[in-house]
């Protein structure tokens, strides 16, 4: 059966991972996405390559697809790009401000091509303001945004680390772009007018943090200025990076009693996380533990009072004490018969044969033409009357340049001068 989004076609002018992901996850909704590469190859191909041009990241970020190589700086290049464009619905592009023009692929320009296209415009701090031209990554929009400084983590020399399991604002920024373009589809389906779509890493990140970022005085001055004054402090007198994330850590008193049961501990054979969120869910734990004293649970225990630091303190230690007494497995079956919310700490490679990952599908298996068999995961979302997901792997470089020009028109001839000209990579 075709997913949802089956007859929809998308041109993606993208490279390494927020473009990309927005790309496959429009593939996962059915739709058939082309992605037109440097001569040179998208920049994920060579990170981490098990054969030329083939990367595990590669992989991952573009399934589904299919690849046609150009040479954009070359005139025939783009305007075989114009040429393309009334054939699509949807193009996506991430680049810095600026660089979509000098291709001649921006909006204003593709617009002339086709009237009703939906065009995704994706960059790092946004289209005008004093960063606009600025070059973006993830990692820079992690440090510009806070989000590296709320995670606190510090190396070895007191200088910042990234959050290093995910690409965060790259993933969150594609989802974003692909929410819009359903939106974008649906509206054009109605008016038959397009869209001109903008998301930025600075905006994702922002989204990501908005009880930290957003202003609320009431609230505010209570919680917030405290921490922010001691902070400007530290800034006054020249106090490092590391001494601003101790502050930040530590000045918020009511965080710690809330983190006794919404925080890690070690355990007999490794480690375990509790996740309660509510009243019932903190009772829950309790009992699991055994603690039966525990202040904070009197309604009116004042975590703001720094006199009670000292006793969050001590409870917290007993608690950690308690948790050493037992396994992994031993634990989860004690909590789990309360019904509170915990889990293993596992590493990521252990998910791939994990079995609510398997009883969920949640895995997809293709056939690469080079690699062989890969097991990746699978859509996001799941539909039960229109299925998600691509059986297609991820494209070779450049592999069906014949076959998408002969989709829109183009004879053999022509694509064989095109080739001549040096805009078809490869």
């Amino acid at each position: 059966m075709p997913g949802p989004l089956d007859g929809v076609r998308v041109l993606e002018l993208t490279q390494i991972v927020a473009g990309p992901f927005a790309g496959v996850n429009l593939a996962d909704l059915g739709a058939d996405v082309v992605k037109i590469e440097p001569p040179q190859g998208d920049g994920t191909r060579v990170i981490g390559a098990f054969a030329p041009m083939e990367s595990k990241g590669f992989h991952v970020l573009n399934r589904g697809k299919r690849s046609i190589a150009l040479d954009l700086k070359q005139p025939e290049a783009q305007e075989l790009v114009h040429r393309m464009i009334p054939h699509f619905d949807v193009f996506l592009a991430n680049a810095r401000a600026g660089v979509a023009d000098r291709l001649r692929l921006d909006y204003e320009t593709l617009k002339q091509f086709r009237e009703d296209l939906i065009y995704v415009e994706s960059t790092g701090y946004g289209s005008s303001g004093p960063s606009a031209t600025r070059s973006g990554s993830d990692i820079v929009a992690q440090a510009y945004s806070g989000l590296m400084a709320g995670e606190g983590k510090i190396d070895e020399h007191g200088a910042p680390q990234s959050i290093s399991c995910s690409a965060v604002a790259d993933y969150a920024t594609a989802l974003g772009a692909a929410m819009g373009v359903c939106a974008a589809l649906y509206r054009r389906s109605i008016t038959g007018k397009g869209e001109f779509i903008q998301t930025s890493l600075l905006l994702s990140a922002l989204v990501l943090q908005g009880g930290h970022i957003s202003e609320l005085p009431v609230s505010d001055e209570l919680l917030k200025r405290p921490i922010m004054d001691e902070i400007a402090a530290v800034r006054d007198r020249g106090g490092s990076y590391e001494e601003v994330i101790n502050v930040r850590k530590s000045a918020n008193a009511t965080g710690k009693a809330f983190r006794l049961y919404y925080t890690g501990y070690r355990v007999k054979d490794g480690a375990l996380i509790l996740g309660s969120l509510t009243p019932a869910n903190r009772e829950q734990m309790r009992r699991a533990i055994g603690i039966t004293d525990d202040p904070s649970a009197d309604p009116d225990f004042n975590a703001l009072d720094p006199a009670n630091d000292a006793i969050i303190e001590e409870l917290g230690e007993r608690i950690r004490s308690i948790m050493l007494t037992r396994t992994m497995d031993e634990w989860i079956e004690i909590f789990d018969r309360e019904g509170a919310p915990v889990s293993k700490v596992q590493i990521p490679e252990d998910l791939t044969h994990d079995p609510q990952v398997e009883a969920m599908d949640f895995m997809v298996d293709v056939e690469h033409e080079v690699s062989g068999p890969e097991r990746m995961v699978g859509p996001i979302v799941r539909m039960r009357y229109n299925p998600t997901g691509a059986e297609r792997a991820a494209p070779a470089f450049g592999v069906h340049v014949d076959e998408i020009l002969t989709d829109i028109g183009m004879t053999a001839e022509e694509i064989a001068d095109l080739r001549g000209t040096g805009a078809i990579a490869v």
